[in-house]
């Protein structure tokens, strides 16, 4: 296995809490660094700090887990160069392995076999500018079975981000080909409301709160 190195915040097993995968036990890799100050993050620990160690080291400990499912997050996991070694390697394995990202850079480098998981950043985020176009274009072009690894993931915090979301929905007709995940910001949007929306409009996207948070105290770590 590669000797190459990442930084990474916790290794940890949980419930999927969000995500068409939204139940499953999991193995998370959280790597840490990320940098572009999201409004509301709930992972700002994992900006600072963290312990560098090996992909093998990094690999054993998410397989302990003997989990179904191993998904790599963040902070913002593309920004380390050497993931994209960690998920080839555990794609290799036969592992299934889920990539969370804040939607700023863009996938066209990551392993096809890896189930990818894109936030699209709407306006109370504050870095609604930073979402990369290219994840959308790379969904659209991808041919099948490529195109069922691609997922896109909403939070919505209030009335202006519903309507930014429906918006470009609808703009890049995503809903026709791809799993939109819809949420609410924790503690920000009755998911009634939300809801009551989504009904209202027939959207065809699904609706998901953060089960983690609901669980567990939201402000814990390694859940």
């Amino acid at each position: 296995m590669s000797t190459a190195t990442l930084n990474i915040s916790e290794i940890f097993h949980s419930i999927q809490g969000e995500s068409s995968f939204s139940g499953w036990p999991c193995a998370f890799i959280r790597l840490a660094g990320c940098g572009h100050g999201c409004i509301g993050c709930d992972t700002a620990y994992a900006e600072d700090g963290g312990s560098v160690l090996q992909v093998n080291e990094i690999i054993q400990a998410a397989l302990a887990f003997q989990a179904p499912f191993i998904e790599v997050t963040g902070g913002e996991p593309l920004l380390q160069p050497a993931v994209h070694s960690l998920m080839r390697q555990l794609c290799d394995l036969d592992q299934k392995v889920l990539l969370e990202t804040g939607g700023f850079l863009s996938v066209g480098g990551v392993d096809s076999r890896v189930h990818k998981i894109i936030d699209l950043k709407p306006p109370s985020s504050g870095v609604c500018d930073q979402n990369n176009p290219e994840n959308i274009r790379l969904a659209l072009v991808a041919e099948l079975p490529h195109r069922q690894t691609f997922e896109f993931k909403i939070v919505i915090a209030n009335k202006e981000d519903y309507e930014w979301a429906t918006s470009l929905l609808h703009e890049h007709c995503l809903t026709d080909s791809f799993t939109i995940m819809m949420g609410v910001a924790f503690g920000k949007l009755d998911p009634a409301e939300l809801a009551e929306w989504m009904l209202r409009d027939r959207l065809q996207a699904r609706m998901q709160l953060q089960l983690h948070k609901y669980i567990w105290d939201p402000s814990m770590k390694g859940v």
